[in-house]
């Protein structure tokens, strides 16, 4: 099905929203439930693609799993770990963080190389260095990642800030009796909320949010249930959304510490808005802002977060002067520029990483696709300020990272619809098939005659 959004631009954003659970706090946390026996709890769960297919992964696995209204439950007793097809890993990138716990549960973890979003070279070195440094022995082939052996606590050293190395990493010292010491390690809040969960389930972790963490592991781990945190990625883009359509928008459920750096360079930008701390409300206006050009770099936590550069590439057209974008953290993550260039934006392209955005420039509809995930974000953002129509297609990128993000828009008073075409594959298909069907059956009757 060929998935798209038509946006009729130039509405203000007005009105209220809650921001949904983390997509990325809930898949490591969805994974966490193997290092138990029991029921784990899960709920401000997002309805989300990529949340259905790592639970089909657990029910493969033998897990029996329920996804009702934001509440996910996980009975893991009869879970084992079996190779995981590529029908599974090959739609999910995270996926990779069932790495860990299956390892650290069943002694064995093996699946075929996981898949999602292109962005640039995300190797899974990362992991298996940091596994093995707990003494897991790699069998790995071209084919396959596989891991075995008993873990044993120790010092592991990240040969970077991978975020889902990090998780792995906690995730597997977690059900390892003993002190494990993670140097380099990622500080998301998506992290964080894995370093919770696990003491919830009874292990100690100290250096929360930092980037040296020690795990105090156990030999059994208790269920628990726990909230997945807001998402603070969709309340920076719904942020950027009422600013350039020059709205009013008070976002609810929203963690002012996730947002800081963020939160600082719309403010040097010129944006207007206000954090209520005992609500936990961020207020935009966009009406009485005026944007002016800025440079931001994107960084690991609590740096400019990545996952929001596009929606601030945006932003940047709308701004006056030139604003310098700077990507430090993935090579292909500006591709998104490119369909900005079709609606009228005026960008210098430097290099994969860098990029000047001259503004402010009127953006006129387009059709646009979307790259990844926070690009499509980007374009509905870019559609929503635009003159005319704007068709995005590939929405079903979008549909991995955001919770029913049409639906929030048009009650924010957005002219936003969800069209869902025949893929022109998929009928090509089918109607090859048909003719084949056809000239079997003529070719039956011809021999019976």
């Amino acid at each position: 099905m060929d998935i798209r959004y038509r946006i009729q631009g130039g509405v203000p954003l007005k009105g209220d929203v809650t921001i949904s659970g983390s997509k990325n706090a809930a898949l490591p946390l969805i994974a966490a439930s193997v290092l138990c026996e029991g029921e784990t709890v899960l709920t401000n769960v997002p309805f989300l693609r990529d949340i259905k297919v790592i639970l089909q992964i657990l029910d493969y696995l033998g897990a029996e799993t329920s996804f009702d209204n934001g509440t996910v439950r996980i009975q893991t007793q009869n879970l084992q770990s079996k190779a995981i097809p590529a029908e599974f890993v090959s739609k999910l990138r995270g996926s990779i963080v069932l790495l860990g716990p299956l390892l650290a549960r069943f002694g064995v973890v093996e699946m075929c190389y996981p898949g999602g979003c292109v962005l640039g070279k995300r190797p899974v070195e990362a992991h298996i260095r940091a596994l093995e440094q707990l003494g897991a022995q790699d069998m790995s082939t071209n084919e396959v990642l596989h891991l075995q052996g008993t873990l044993k606590p120790g010092h592991v050293i990240l040969p970077e800030f991978s975020v889902t190395a990090t998780e792995n990493a906690i995730l597997a010292a977690a059900l390892t009796p003993g002190e494990t010491r993670i140097d380099m390690a990622a500080a998301e809040p998506h992290v964080q909320a894995v370093e919770k969960f696990v003491c919830a389930m009874g292990a100690e972790v100290e250096g929360i949010g930092t980037h040296t963490v020690i795990v105090r592991g156990r030999t059994k781990l208790a269920c628990a249930e726990y909230r997945v945190p807001s998402d603070y990625l969709e309340a920076g883009g719904l942020a950027i959304a009422a600013l350039v359509t020059r709205g009013k928008v008070r976002l609810h459920d929203v963690e002012y510490d996730h947002l800081m750096n963020f939160l600082d360079v719309l403010k040097r930008m010129g944006a207007e808005w206000k954090y209520d701390a005992g609500e936990k409300v961020l207020f935009v206006d966009g009406e009485i802002s005026s944007l002016n050009a800025v440079e931001a770099r994107t960084n690991i936590f609590p740096g400019l977060p990545t996952d929001l550069q596009a929606p601030l590439g945006v932003a940047m057209t709308q701004a006056k002067g030139v604003s310098r974008l700077f990507e430090r953290l993935f090579e292909g993550r500006m591709a998104y520029l490119y369909e900005l260039e079709k609606m009228g934006a005026h960008i210098e392209v430097l290099n994969s990483h860098q990029a000047l955005v001259i503004g402010p420039t009127t953006l006129r509809g387009h059709t646009v696709a979307s790259n990844d995930i926070r690009a499509g974000a980007a374009m509905v953002i870019a559609g929503l300020c635009a003159e005319g129509e704007t068709t995005i297609t590939d929405v079903r990128y979008i549909e991995r990272g955001y919770d029913h993000l049409d639906d929030k828009l048009r009650s924010l008073g957005a002219n936003i619809k969800k069209i869902e075409l025949e893929d022109p594959k998929e009928v090509a298909s089918k109607v090859t098939t048909q003719n084949i069907e056809s000239s079997v059956k003529e070719s039956e009757k011809v021999t019976s005659e």
